[in-house]
């Protein structure tokens, strides 16, 4: 008799949530890490005071502002890594999902995506964010899309948080197991 072939158990994906300011990605991230069974981490609570203070006064991060914000991010999914998590972050351009992976080369990323008409409607909707909707423009202007040979998927955000997470799910389950 035969004994069936089983497949090494993978470890988890350490995800980053990632699009423009009011995709969702605080949204989603939480739902999604508990969808997976893994912990949650809130990007926005890695930005130093500066950062904040800067966005909230309409004045958009410029690299030098955002590097010391995505080396602790990148910091704290290298410490996930083989043990799987979500992190919220805005990861516009490539070369800032390039220094994420530099950090934690197993990194996934699910880019929200969604109509700019959307987008500005949830976030003329939401309370007490630091980020204004006056800078949704620059945000769109920033976005570099994933490109093929990025680890990831995206995940259009129409319909309720539950949809756009279960749509999430389903796409990262079509990706093959992160290497160990």
């Amino acid at each position: 008799m035969r004994t069936p072939h089983v497949a090494p158990h993978a470890a988890p994906h350490v995800v980053v949530v990632m699009g423009v300011a009011g995709t969702g990605k605080t949204t989603i991230g939480p739902l999604l890490a508990a969808r997976l069974g893994v912990p949650y981490a809130e990007g926005d609570d890695f930005h130093p005071q500066a950062n904040i203070t800067k966005m909230s006064a309409g004045t958009p991060l410029d690299d030098e502002d955002r590097w010391p914000w995505l080396d602790a991010i990148g910091t704290w999914a290298h410490e996930r890594a083989g043990r799987g998590g979500v992190v919220s972050c805005s990861a516009l351009k490539r070369s800032y999902r390039d220094r994420l992976r530099a950090a934690a080369p197993g990194l996934v990323f699910v880019h929200l995506t969604g109509s700019r008409e959307l987008i500005e409607d949830r976030m003329g909707h939401r309370q007490g964010h630091f980020m204004p909707t006056a800078l949704l423009d620059s945000q769109f202007a920033t976005l570099e899309p994933l490109r093929a040979d990025e680890a990831g998927v995206a995940v259009d955000v129409s319909g309720s948080p539950e949809e756009i997470t279960a749509r999430a799910t389903g796409a990262l389950g079509d990706l093959s197991a992160p290497a160990r």
